[in-house]
């Protein structure tokens, strides 16, 4: 059975701190977010932007979180103050907003897999069968 895998990375800038935290993290500072989102299928779709069966997933739709905020994105906001009060501001549920947010707007069936890195060498991923 065939299988395709995209993958595209992409960055953008938050602040954010994380609730209750003992120490720097506690106080409002900012990263650069890293992001690398995986999706695979077993069959091609069409797009909002595609009418034709030729791709996994748009990559307009894989990288909607690198927009600015007011366009829907994630880009120069507070993250507290955008995502929703179940998802508190670590890598990881940061991981697991975009991927849950991502697998709203990709085609039924399709895999996907996201890393979150607020600092060059510390990378979360997240997936869910």
């Amino acid at each position: 059975m065939p299988k395709w895998t995209v993958r595209t990375e992409f960055t953008f800038d938050s602040a954010h701190f994380i609730r209750d935290y003992d120490g720097p993290c506690g106080r409002m500072h900012g990263h650069t977010y890293r992001v690398r989102v995986e999706a695979t299928s077993q069959k091609l779709h069409a797009s909002q932007y595609c009418p034709h069966e030729v791709m996994v997933a748009d990559f307009k739709t894989l990288r909607w979180a690198k927009q600015d905020v007011s366009k829907g994105g994630l880009d120069h906001c507070v993250l507290n103050e955008v995502m929703p009060a179940e998802y508190e501001t670590t890598a990881e549920m940061i991981a697991k907003y975009i991927y849950d947010e991502t697998k709203r707007r990709v085609p039924v069936g399709v895999q996907l897999k996201v890393a979150v890195s607020e600092t060059p060498n510390s990378w979360v991923e997240y997936e869910d069968d």
